[in-house]
């Protein structure tokens, strides 16, 4: 399954989610109101028999209907209030279930193990690194990502898993969480989280009045009646929360089981070897502490667990029988096969763990880099979101070659700040000593030194490491006040638009760190713009594709023909356009543009994609420049594209 399948699948599923919910909240509606109902029915009739049922509801019929609005608006309300409080993130969501962030300059083998394997996931699948937590207190083998977007998402690994597992295995169970992470999983799960929250809230609230009901019919006096009541809406509360539970885990077990088998796949696809993924599953099983999860509430975040966490089983069961994801990888296991696992005799084993921070691989990158001649467009469209293992070699040795004073500043909240304004400068040196005027004017002359230090390990190295390590240095920007992130996109126009002109991939690069700040600002999307009319996303479309022809070609002859290629792609209705020079090319108007074509469906993403490509490389041929200026665009348009690999 592509990008785009993956996406709209779960879409789908988060429409079902939604009816599901509010079957299940009418019933728990019904269900409340005819109990409380009952209860004051009982104690209005008690000893007197005014009423008939019938009779009790046509006099008092404000009752059932005030009881009805108020259990609607707090199931809803609870619902709206668990996603308010997971709104703010990913990283949100694994502190709250115990999660220690990892720091970038974490010296402990194992963590920097940990960090290394996430950041090479990243760089592989083209997106910003997500933030990286262990759960200190879960000695049992587990993990799970979280978020709204790619550039809120957070990775969480149990202590457990960091201490049990080899790198291969770590590197599949991390594997498969990305796959949650570009599948479009990390925000239904979110959806899922706060949902059921508000259909299992009636649980809580029913045991606690009972409990209390209980109480006060002991202390009470025999003439007061009203304890019964209580205790009678009490129970009731909790007979119908129990029942509400039941639907919410059967509906949160039938959204999660499909998905787990599709992550289980894309991990290999990913790493391009079964054994990995595999033997972690192996090792659950064959530990005494498997994949439970304790400290935390396994109730609220098992669907979005590597392993099930809890001993549900059946239709409650997040997750696939374990037996059955390990056979859908390795055929010829049998539960007899399972290894004895034991912390103790892992340590014996293992023994301490190294790896290394960062380095000088040299010819690795730049193997991998020329692997190949021509790029097909159908091929660049299909990798959208579908990391191979050939793209995750790449990222490993392209992270452990980035030179070791950029790769720390990266990793520094104060020095990531004045790396990403080194790598929005002007690489061709037109415009760049304008641009350090208005660098030391804002900064001072002690940032600027920096900066100009920054840009000139830059200029030597590729221009292949400038997304990569935009995408490292994320999380630490991300530490800083909302006050600079905002700022910096401020300061990183001014230096594009510093004589009035701008290459086209340093705006790529500027739109990609707007975007992913503002998305880490706002992770939920509550300031998203109103849906664009037909008209608006085709003229957006072609005024895209008219801009990117008329990059990187002098002769007009060629950027007409780029431009043909493109629409030629799109389709009927794109054929009566004509490529024309005289067109905006400022920032408000490629913002607004990028702005209309984020709210493209998937197949207009796809479509857009290919025509994307097919401009760019009309020639059948892309150079780095082109092929990291098509990663740029996609990843504007939240459609994270895998490096692609070709000649210098």
């Amino acid at each position: 399954m592509n990008f785009f399948a993956a996406q709209d699948q779960a879409r789908k599923a988060s429409r079902r989610l939604v009816a599901a919910y509010i079957v299940a909240t009418i019933l728990i509606v019904a269900g409340v109101t005819a109990v409380v109902t009952f209860a004051l029915y009982g104690f209005t009739n008690a000893g007197y028999g005014t009423y008939t049922p019938a009779g009790f509801i046509t006099q008092n019929w404000a009752i059932p209907a005030v009881v009805a609005l108020l259990t609607t608006l707090f199931i809803v309300g609870a619902s709206l209030f668990k996603t308010a409080v997971l709104s703010s993130g990913g990283g949100n969501v694994a502190r709250q279930v115990g999660g220690t962030l990892v720091p970038a300059d974490v010296r402990d083998p194992l963590r920097r193990r940990l960090r290394n394997v996430v950041e090479e996931m990243a760089i592989a699948s083209g997106v910003p690194v997500p933030e990286i937590y262990v759960l200190e207190e879960e000695s049992g083998i587990n993990a799970f990502a979280a978020g709204y977007t790619t550039s809120d998402a957070a990775v969480a690994v149990t202590r457990g898993a960091l201490e049990l597992l080899e790198r291969d295995e770590l590197q599949g169970v991390i594997a498969h969480e990305f796959s949650h992470i570009l599948n479009g999983d990390m925000r239904l799960n979110i959806r899922l989280m706060g949902i059921l929250f508000g259909i299992m809230v009636l649980s809580l609230i029913g045991r606690l009045i009972v409990r209390g009901g209980y109480r006060t019919r002991l202390l009470a006096s025999r003439n007061n009646r009203g304890a019964p009541v209580v205790l009678i809406i009490g129970l009731g509360l909790a007979i119908l929360g129990g029942i509400g539970m039941f639907f919410a885990r059967i509906i949160k077990a039938g959204v999660s089981r499909q998905r787990e088998y599709l992550a289980d796949a894309s991990a290999v696809q990913f790493t391009r070897q079964s054994d990995g993924i595999a033997n972690a599953l192996k090792k659950i099983g064959g530990y005494s502490q498997g994949s439970l999860i304790k400290e935390a509430d396994p109730e609220e975040v098992s669907h979005m667990l590597f392993g099930s966490g809890s001993r549900l089983f059946g239709v409650f069961a997040t997750h696939p029988p374990l037996i059955d994801r390990i056979q859908a990888l390795d055929p010829n296991f049998k539960e007899s096969d399972f290894p004895r696992v034991s912390l103790r005799d892992h340590q014996q084993r293992s023994g301490t763990s190294s790896e290394a921070t960062s380095g000088f691989g040299g010819d690795g990158t730049a193997a991998f880099a020329a692997g190949s001649t021509e790029i097909l467009v159908d091929s660049i469209a299909g990798s959208v979101g579908q990391p191979a293992n050939e793209h995750v070699e790449y990222a490993r040795h392209l992270r452990e070659s980035i030179p070791a004073s950029l790769y720390d500043a990266a990793h520094s909240p104060e020095f990531s700040y004045l790396l990403t304004i080194a790598m929005t400068l002007d690489r061709s040196g037109h415009v760049t000593d304008r641009q350090f005027v208005l660098v030391r004017e804002q900064l001072g002359s002690e940032r600027a030194t920096l900066v100009r230090r920054f840009y000139d390990e830059l200029a030597d190295t590729g221009a292949e490491y400038r997304l990569p390590l935009m995408e490292v240095a994320f999380p630490a920007l991300k530490q800083r006040p909302t006050q600079e992130l905002s700022y910096l996109v401020s300061l990183a126009t001014r230096l594009i638009e510093v004589d009035g002109e701008f290459d086209l991939y340093e705006y790529c690069f500027y739109r990609m760190l707007s975007s992913n700040l503002g998305q880490a600002v706002d992770p939920s999307g509550r300031q998203r713009a109103r849906r664009p009319k037909r008209g608006e996303l085709r003229e957006a479309v072609i005024g895209l594709l008219r801009v990117l022809a008329d990059h990187g070609h002098d002769d007009e002859k060629q950027k007409r023909a780029a431009f043909r290629a493109g629409v030629d792609s799109l389709g009927e209705w794109a054929r009566g356009f004509e490529y024309s020079s005289k067109h905006e090319r400022t920032v408000p108007v490629l913002d607004r543009r990028l702005d209309v074509l984020q709210r493209l469906n998937s197949k207009g993403k796809e479509s857009l994609l290919r025509a994307v490509s097919a401009t760019a490389g009309h020639d059948g041929k892309l150079t780095v420049t082109e092929a990291e200026l098509i990663r740029a665009v996609c990843a504007t348009l939240d459609c994270p594209l895998p490096p692609i690999l070709v000649h210098k």
